[in-house]
């Protein structure tokens, strides 16, 4: 499970299995946990993240999404 980096006390982290769907980045802190599509930026799955929060993870996804791409090809080889 490579994390990519903190922000805020959310993890952005990768999970290992999922080499097989489209890049995507999960995003975890204490119960919380969603999943963002890298491509369109739309979020695949949210666990207890309020609306604000989504927003705010959304718009870290946005200014970093050229890093967090490179590291899913450099983590998946594609």
């Amino acid at each position: 499970m490579p994390k990519v980096f903190v922000w805020q006390g959310w993890a952005f982290l990768f999970y290992s299995l999922d080499r097989t769907e489209p890049p995507h980045v999960h995003v975890t802190k204490d119960r919380k946990e969603c999943k963002i599509w890298l491509d369109s930026l739309d979020i695949a799955k949210n666990k207890r993240c309020t609306e604000h929060e989504l927003n705010a993870i959304l718009a870290v996804v946005r200014e970093r999404r050229s890093e967090i791409l490179e590291k899913w090809h450099e983590h998946f080889g594609n």
